[in-house]
């Protein structure tokens, strides 16, 4: 079981939380502009590394707030959480 850090409400049980995939996917500036393939790319792929990521998640049984979670995609440890808009922590290792 893991314990995750809501920013705004402390420690819970994963039990509450649930992820929605990569943080800082920016949306394109001029959607209309790109080509199907070119949006296809934006919409469907993200990275899927082995190793530290970072996550958005949402605290669905909870304040219902979304947040950023660096979590170590191999060992589901979890180095640090964070509201949106703040700079992504610097992690070592």
């Amino acid at each position: 079981m893991l314990i995750i850090t809501c920013p705004w409400c402390g420690q819970r049980d994963q039990s509450e939380f649930t992820a929605h995939g990569e943080a800082h996917v920016a949306r394109p500036e001029h959607p209309e502009q790109l080509t199907e393939s070119q949006w296809g790319d934006y919409v469907f792929f993200r990275s899927n590394p082995k190793g530290v990521h970072h996550e958005r998640w949402v605290h669905t049984h909870g304040c219902r707030r979304w947040f950023n979670v660096v979590r170590d995609t191999v060992t589901d440890h979890i180095f640090a959480t964070y509201r949106p808009g703040e700079r992504k922590p610097e992690i070592k290792g």
